[in-house]
C-alpha cells in the first residue's frame, strides 16, 4: 500500500499540463472492440483506469501495443466473452462499457457486476433498459450479468435518466447495428461526445453530438480508426482549485475553456481571477476568498460532479458559508470526515449537501482517501494545511491522475510517495 507525504503551507509557481481524459479514454478503448481492424488511440493518461481497462481486453482477446508513450494500437480480430478478467473487472466502474461492444459482436456472454469507487448507488437499470430496446435481453444473477444479444436491432431508445456511461453503452451498441436509432435523454458531456467523434470515424453516422437526443445510422461492419482523447477538464479543474486555493499563480496548460464555463464563473464568484489565453489558463492570485451561495454539481453544462469535493476545500479558506449540493451521488461526501480532521467547519446536512464555514487554518493530519475525486482534493487540503499530511490509499488517485506527486513536485510543492511496509 503507498501513500502520500505532503508538507504544506507553500505556495507553488510554474505550469502543469492536463493529460487525456479519463473518462473519454476508458469508453474510446471499449469501442475498438467494436471492429476486427486495427485502432490507434493518441493521448491516452498512462493511469490505472486504462491499464486495467487493457488488460480486461487482452483478456478477451484484443492485441495491445504501445507505439509511444500515450499512444496505443489495439485490435481484436477475435473478441472471446468467456475469457474475460473478472478480477479487473470487479474493480472498475468502467468495466460497465463493455455492455455495449460486447453486445454487438457476441451473441450470448456472461459479465461479472462492475467495482468502482465508493461514492452511492449507481444504479445499471438505464443500461439494461438501453441495451433491451436494442433487442439486447439481460439477466442479474448472484454474480454475473446474462446477456442475450441474438435479437440486436436499431430502434427507438428513451434513457431513464442522464447516465453518461448509459449513453456510451447505447451508443456503441447503435454504431454497430444496421438502421436507424434514436438515443433521446442522451447525456451530452464532453467524453460522450468525443465517443462519439470516434465513432463517426469509425464509419457510423452520428447527428446532435453535443445534444440530448442523437441519431445514430449504424453499419455492421465498422473499421479502424485513428484518434486523440481529448484534455481532461476534470483533471484542469482539479488544478485550477489548487491554485486558487493555495494562492499560487500557476498555469493550467491543455485546458479548453468552453469545457470549463459554469467552473470558471463559479470560481470567480469565489473570487478567483483568470488569465486565459488560446491553449492554457494562469490563476491570478488573490488573498481574500468569499464563500459562495451554493455549489451545485449537475449533469453537464452543470458544475460536474467529478470537482465538487475540491469546491469543497476550495469553500475552507473561503469567507463565510457556503452550500455544496451533489444531487447526483449519496457518497461523495467522505472527504468531509477528512478535512474535518484537518481543522475544516463542516457539517453533512444530508447525504446530497454539506455546509462549509470558513476561513479555517487546517493543519497536517493522517488521512485517507476513500475515492479517485476525494484523494485529489485531500491532496489540495494538504498543499494548503500547515505541518505534515499523510494521505493513504494513494491507488485511488492513481487511477485517474498520472504521477501527481512527480507533477505537483515541479510546481514546488513538498510532495511524496511512500511505500508503507
Amino acid at each position: 500500500m503507498e501513500y502520500f507525504e505532503i508538507h504544506g503551507g507553500k505556495r507553488l509557481s510554474g505550469a502543469i499540463e492536463v493529460g487525456g481524459l479519463k473518462n473519454a479514454a476508458t469508453p474510446i478503448l471499449a469501442a475498438t472492440l467494436l471492429t476486427t481492424e486495427p485502432c490507434v488511440i493518441s493521448n491516452m493518461p498512462r493511469i490505472e483506469d486504462v491499464f486495467r481497462m487493457l488488460e480486461i481486453m487482452e483478456s478477451l482477446g484484443a492485441k495491445v501495443e504501445w507505439i509511444g508513450k500515450r499512444t496505443v494500437r489495439v485490435q481484436t480480430k477475435q473478441l472471446d466473452s468467456r475469457c474475460t478478467d473478472e478480477k479487473i473487472m470487479k474493480k472498475m466502474r468502467s468495466s460497465i462499457l463493455l455492455l455495449g461492444p460486447l453486445a454487438a459482436r457476441t451473441d450470448k456472454f456472461k459479465v461479472p457486476y462492475p467495482g468502482g469507487c465508493t461514492i452511492g448507488a449507481r444504479p445499471l437499470d438505464t443500461h439494461f433498459d438501453a441495451l433491451e430496446k436494442l433487442g439486447v435481453q439481460v439477466k442479474q444473477t448472484d454474480c454475473h450479468f446474462e446477456v442475450d444479444a441474438r435479437k440486436r436491432h436499431a430502434a427507438k431508445v428513451v434513457l431513464k435518466e442522464f447516465s453518461v456511461t448509459g449513453t456510451e453503452n447505447a451508443l456503441m451498441l447503435a454504431a454497430a447495428l444496421p438502421g436507424k436509432t434514436t438515443i433521446k435523454i442522451a447525456a451530452a458531456e464532453p467524453h460522450v461526445q468525443d465517443l462519439a467523434r470516434f465513432l463517426v470515424k469509425m464509419g457510423a453516422k452520428i447527428s446532435g453530438i453535443g445534444m440530448h437526443t442523437l441519431v445514430v445510422e449504424g453499419r455492421k461492419k465498422l473499421r479502424g480508426a485513428k484518434h486523440t482523447v481529448i484534455p481532461d477538464f476534470n483533471e484542469a479543474a482539479t488544478f485550477l482549485i489548487m491554485g486558487v486555493v493555495t494562492k499560487s499563480p500557476i498555469v493550467v496548460q491543455n485546458a479548453i475553456e468552453d469545457h470549463l464555463d459554469l467552473v470558471l464563473q463559479k470560481l470567480r464568484e469565489f473570487g478567483a481571477d483568470f488569465k486565459i489565453k488560446k491553449n492554457s489558463i494562469q490563476v491570478i492570485p488573490t488573498e481574500k476568498l468569499r464563500a459562495v451561495t451554493k455549489v451545485d454539481a449537475r449533469t453537464y453544462p452543470g458544475i460536474p460532479t467529478d470537482v465538487q469535493a475540491p469546491f469543497g476545500v476550495l469553500a475552507t479558506q473561503a469567507k463565510g458559508k457556503t452550500l455544496i449540493h451533489d444531487s447526483l451521488y449519496e457518497g461523495r461526501f467522505n472527504y468531509i470526515e477528512e478535512i474535518s480532521k484537518m481543522g475544516a467547519q463542516a457539517d453533512i446536512i444530508n447525504v446530497h449537501q454539506a455546509v462549509i464555514e470558513g476561513p479555517t487554518k487546517l493543519s497536517g493530519q493522517e488521512i485517507t482517501s476513500f475515492d479517485l475525486r476525494a484523494g485529489a482534493s485531500l491532496i489540495i487540503a494538504a498543499l494548503v494545511a500547515k505541518g505534515k499530511t499523510i494521505v493513504h490509499d494513494a491507488y485511488q488517485v492513481d487511477r485517474g491522475y498520472e504521477k501527481i506527486e512527480e507533477r505537483l513536485q515541479k510546481l514546488g510543492a513538498r510532495i511524496k510517495r511512500v511505500t508503507s511496509n
